[in-house]
């Protein structure tokens, strides 16, 4: 068994709470159970129990057994001075405060349901591919759709956490965060961290400033990428190197190293050399990029913007010096998709949040609904659960369960979970 069953069971009551007492035979009277405490110190604080004839006010400290407070050295720890009961499955150990005081227990071994627990143990200790696998069809759609509902918020407000990041290291400028995260989609998992390193070396004000010329947009971009550092024979990368050497000087840029780059096992179409092809296009034709995001209404109208046609030379080159065959090197709708449910969402999501603005949050929830489900491993095996997604609203809602909580036994922090140990 582990310590957050007796979270749980405090927390819903779902123990024989009739006739309380301590293990000293004191009654016990829970007027507030106290707020649970996911950080260091005590379980639950600002508790209000009636010990006795005493009103006690403070904290309540949980354990399998009442010498894991000596094993966890509570007793040295002034965090637990105001503990008022100590909520133990099994008392195998007096436990007293630092000036000898005893400190009142309550065990629960007797109280907790012995189907409660073994559903528990069941979830713990199978290997399905989530742990309430052969229960999950005892809960309610109600529940599941409300709780897939905060899941959604969850995972967008986790994505949220990097974009703070982002403007902090801006000054708080929108529109320069939006570029370095827009960046580093542009990477895909493969070369991410590239395009993100890529987008901080240059700024988008030096950008900004050939804003109406593509050509030494592309210049800056591969330059500053380090994959204009060979000997060409083609005419266009020798002049794009000519054009950047120019600029290098006047901004004084450090370009990368090439081989921060990976082609290896790619599909040609997301070679780097294209990738940064289509964002120096993005950056030609949307000046204030997310302004443009912000004002959009719908779906259609981003992957509008989104719609990218490359210059010339990428028309029939993959990479530098090698020609191929025509084809049209766009950004498919699987990609701006990405975009939207990865970077366009959660930064709407936050600006709405920055300005007490519920307009654009609800419209970071619309877009998402918008995106057709997405199609990978983890959605299938929710598929053959009976779990049918019509959107990405839901799809990440799953990834967030699956991965957030299933995977890592938190069942007594999911409201299916809790659904099943309730019945």
């Amino acid at each position: 068994m582990k310590e957050d069953l007796l979270h749980y069971v405090w927390r819903l009551q779902r123990y024989d709470y009739s006739n309380l007492r301590t293990t000293d035979g004191q009654p016990i009277r829970i007027q507030m159970i106290g707020e649970h405490n996911h950080h260091s110190g005590p379980d639950f604080i600002n508790a209000r129990i009636e010990i006795g004839k005493t009103l006690w006010a403070g904290n309540v400290e949980m354990h399998l057994n009442s010498s894991d407070w000596t094993a966890h050295n509570h007793q040295s720890n002034p965090a637990y001075d105001n503990v008022i009961l100590h909520v133990v499955l099994d008392e195998d150990e007096k436990i007293s405060r630092k000036n000898g005081s005893k400190i009142p227990c309550l065990e629960l071994k007797k109280r907790i349901s012995s189907k409660l627990s073994k559903v528990y143990q069941e979830f713990l200790q199978n290997e399905y591919w989530i742990p309430c696998q052969h229960h999950f069809y005892e809960v309610g759609n109600m529940t599941k759709v409300l709780w897939l509902d905060r899941l959604l918020v969850e995972r967008i407000e986790c994505k949220t956490i990097t974009i703070e990041d982002l403007l902090k290291g801006n000054t708080n400028n929108w529109e320069s965060a939006f570029y370095q995260a827009i960046a580093k989609n542009f990477g895909i998992k493969v070369n991410a961290e590239p395009f993100e390193r890529l987008a901080r070396t240059l700024p988008l004000s030096i950008l900004a400033k050939h804003k109406n010329d593509l050509f030494q947009i592309e210049a800056l971009l591969f330059g500053q990428s380090g994959l204009l550092d060979d000997d060409f024979g083609d005419e266009y990368p020798n002049r794009l190197k000519d054009e950047y050497q120019f600029l290098q000087k006047k901004y004084q840029l450090t370009p990368m190293e090439k081989t921060s780059w990976r082609f290896l096992r790619m599909r040609p179409a997301n070679f780097p050399t294209i990738r940064i092809a289509q964002f120096a296009q993005l950056i030609f034709q949307s000046n204030h990029l997310f302004s443009k995001v912000l004002a959009a209404k719908n779906v259609r109208e981003i992957q509008n913007m989104f719609e990218l046609k490359l210059s010339n030379y990428w028309q029939v080159h993959y990479v530098f010096d090698k020609k191929s065959v025509k084809r049209k090197k766009s950004l498919g709708k699987n990609a701006i998709h990405l975009f939207i449910i990865n970077t366009i969402t959660p930064f709407l999501f936050l600006y709405g949040n920055r300005k007490s603005d519920e307009g654009y949050m609800n419209r970071a929830f619309q877009l998402i609904e918008e995106v057709p489900a997405e199609k990978n491993n983890i959605i299938t095996k929710w598929e053959e659960l009976g779990i049918i997604p019509k959107s990405a609203y839901e799809t990440q809602a799953l990834l967030q369960l699956k991965n957030e909580y299933c995977d890592k036994m938190r069942c007594l922090e999911c409201s299916i979970g809790c659904g099943i140990l309730k019945r």
